[in-house]
């Protein structure tokens, strides 16, 4: 039984056999998500264990695609795997729990007299750019003596070349080398093709994996191919005597793999820790307007070796530093919106940032990316970063101009020459121009009213979090336009694509409405800050006579409709949450009371469809919908069936944004940045809101 000390930083425990008294918890809350975190840096260096044990599959790249890594321990001269399916007959441990925290993942086994547990920990501290940017992720061996005896206990670790290569036909190349007391063991593909590829369904094939431990007595590392390797721990404790030095050749021939093994000796009651990196160097990160941008942890000029360096030194302080922020951090979950929705918003913390990249512009300022994940592998899309700027905004205002500057700074060049915010910059990783719709050239399939109004809310939510409107000022030219497009275009939008067209283009959109007049008084809002006293009459009256139209317009008796010329219809107008953040107080309250009221009537086992056309959801627009809630009460109405959505989909990947409420099958998407939205809910919250926008401030002076 988990002791009740732990439960108060616990944030959920994958059950295996939830008859077990082991799986008990607290409120009967259990969970088990489609794919638990492992290794969580950006869109290349993104690996998941999509299982319910550990010992069930190969971890897995976020795409699908193996990315093989093994765990075995030896107790008393018997194997047993850890971490990897059956292999050899050798038996799986028995793993009795599985912990996700916004920073670590902790699974727990026990077997033959002893505990084992594995700590998976990506110190993803977005309060500190430096750690945060830093592709390193510790993995820990704690164990001990569960049976009051000694036992004779030994580790091994290795981790498949298929990490560093996009397909298994490709060729690598590998080496060893020491950084001060490292043993440092690297992969990377023979050709070294930096930054060609642009894509969706893609895995990185330029710059090197590492698999570092520090030199130790008792320690043995190898090159070997994967039946080597493992054979000679299972047989023996041991690992080959020599490397494999049969390159450069394709993964696939032999799988060669990079491996550590530790003899702890006896092991009793006290327990005896081992730990390893797993890191990566992509040397360039991004292709930004033809330039190579640098990841940001090289911008001083950093090399390989002083990551790892600063990573095994800082390896103590982090592990502490990053179980305070997830204990901080949990408990502010848990009072913004209960248990239910804290286990749902850990999970989606690694998952947002894990989906982006950090990298650092010429003179060093951050520029954050993200990827539109088996959506259509666009880079830095508008709307993507609208439905995940709630995390960034309450986490660290600093990342959200990250996001928008390079949008910002597209939008500016003479290559845009629209009235309205273009939709993308490219496609991952070349962020070099929009490529959706008519890209630059032309109108056709734009976004004109979504990805203004998503570029002006985003805006004014950076200035208030900011108390200031000094990052919009840059901009001014670019806001003052699209605010006039707005004010022309927004209160009834013509037929155009907009980031729920799932079910075909829509005109007359009310939720789409919705964004557009809150925009314009976002506009305002943004003026009254700068001192434009001569906008801000202009842009709050005509956002109120706008509000005023809407409610009419959309009117449908006990909620409000779809589009404005289609009675007995009706969307969800999550659009609505920032009349609440940013404390407009734009429409009346009954228009959330009501909408509201219809939403729970409106649900299927799954969740709330986004609209009347069809079955299927958006997961980031369900949250933000249910934040409209005035009880917590109706607000648990709405998330209480997305737990069980979490518990039971179908589909075994990381967090799938579009999905079917009725099965709760994955209609599309998986792995998006997007699921960052799910902290709106924190973000509403003006307590907690001051307090992580206030902390994000401090730590950056």
């Amino acid at each position: 039984m988990i002791q009740r000390s732990i439960l108060s930083a616990w944030i959920f425990a994958i059950p295996m056999l939830l008859s077990s008294p082991a799986f008990t918890q607290p409120q009967n809350l259990a969970v088990r998500p489609p794919a638990v975190p492992l290794v969580t840096h950006d869109p290349y260096f993104s690996i998941w264990s999509m299982a319910d044990r550990l010992t069930d599959d190969w971890p897995k790249h976020w795409t699908g695609k193996a990315n093989g890594m093994m765990a075995m321990v030896m107790v008393d001269g018997k194997p047993f795997r850890v971490m990897g399916p059956e292999w050899r007959r050798v038996p799986a441990m028995t793993q009795t729990s599985c912990a996700v925290y916004p920073t670590r993942t902790i699974y727990t086994f026990k077997d033959a007299g002893l505990e084992l547990t594995l700590t998976f920990l990506s110190p993803l501290l977005v309060n500190n750019l430096d750690v945060m940017s830093r592709p390193v992720t510790y993995v820990t061996f704690d164990v001990r003596s569960a049976d009051n005896q000694s036992h004779a206990v030994s580790l091994y670790y290795d981790a498949c070349s298929e990490i560093a290569v996009n397909s298994a036909d490709q060729k690598v190349v590998w080496s060893r080398f020491h950084v001060g007391d490292l043993q440092v063991l690297a992969f990377g593909s023979k050709d070294q093709a930096v930054l060609e590829r642009k894509g969706d369904d893609l895995r990185i094939d330029w710059g090197y994996f590492y698999l570092v431990s520090k030199s130790q007595p008792a320690m043995a590392s190898a090159f070997a191919t994967d039946r080597e390797s493992r054979w000679a721990f299972i047989q023996n404790g041991r690992l080959p005597s020599r490397d494999d030095l049969r390159m450069p050749r394709p993964v696939s021939e032999g799988y060669p793999m990079a491996a550590f093994a530790f003899d702890l000796g006896p092991v009793g009651d006290k327990p005896v820790s081992r730990w390893l990196m797993l890191a990566y160097d992509d040397q360039f990160s991004i292709e930004y307007f033809y330039r190579k941008l640098r990841p940001y942890w090289r911008k001083g000029g950093w090399e390989a070796a002083d990551l790892l360096e600063a990573a095994a030194k800082d390896y103590d302080s982090l592990t502490e530093r990053c179980r305070v922020f997830d204990e901080d951090l949990v408990a502010d979950m848990k009072k913004a919106g209960g248990e239910k929705y804290a286990a749902l918003a850990s999970l989606a913390y690694r998952q947002s940032i894990a989906a982006h990249k950090l990298a650092a512009d010429i003179d060093g300022t951050p520029l954050f990316f993200p990827k539109e994940n088996f959506s259509n592998g666009c880079i830095s899309t508008v709307d993507v970063i609208y439905p995940e700027a709630p995390m960034y905004i309450l986490m660290n205002p600093g990342l959200m101009r990250a996001l928008m500057t390079p949008v910002f700074d597209y939008a500016k060049s003479p290559e845009w020459r629209f009235p309205f915010a273009p939709h993308d910059l490219g496609t991952y990783p070349k962020a070099n121009g929009q490529v959706y719709g008519g890209g630059a050239k032309t109108e056709e399939n734009q976004m004109p009213v979504e990805e203004s109004g998503n570029m002006l809310l985003m805006t004014a939510a950076l200035a208030k979090a900011e108390n200031n409107a000094d990052y919009a000022v840059r901009y001014w030219p670019l806001l003052q336009r699209w605010a006039e497009y707005l004010k022309e275009k927004g209160l009834d939008p013509e037929n155009q694509l907009c980031t729920d067209d799932f079910a075909g283009h829509l005109a007359h959109n009310a939720n789409l409405s919705v964004k557009a007049i809150l925009a314009l008084r976002s506009y305002a809002y943004l003026c009254e800050l700068a001192g434009k006293k001569a906008e801000v009459e202009l842009y709050r009256k005509t956002s109120e006579d706008f509000a005023r139209k809407w409610v009419a317009m959309a009117d449908d008796g006990d909620h409000y409709r779809l589009a404005f010329d289609k009675p007995g219809t009706w969307s969800q107008k999550y659009n609505l949450v920032w009349d609440k953040i940013l404390g407009f107080n734009l429409f009346p309250a009954d228009v959330a009371r009501k909408e509201m009221a219809f939403y729970k009537k409106s649900q299927l086992a799954y969740g709330l469809p986004l609209d009347n056309r069809r079955e299927y959801t958006k997961l980031d627009w369900v949250l933000w919908t249910a934040t409209l809630a005035e009880t917590a009460g109706d607000f648990a109405a709405l998330v209480d069936p997305v737990f069980d959505w979490l518990n039971k989909m179908p589909t075994r990947v990381p967090l799938t944004d579009w999905y079917w409420t009725n099965t709760g099958r994955q209609t599309g998407f998986q792995a998006r940045p997007v699921v960052g939205g799910v902290l709106v809910k924190m973000l509403a919250d003006p307590a907690i809101m001051k307090k992580w926008t206030s902390a994000s401030t401090q730590q950056q002076k």
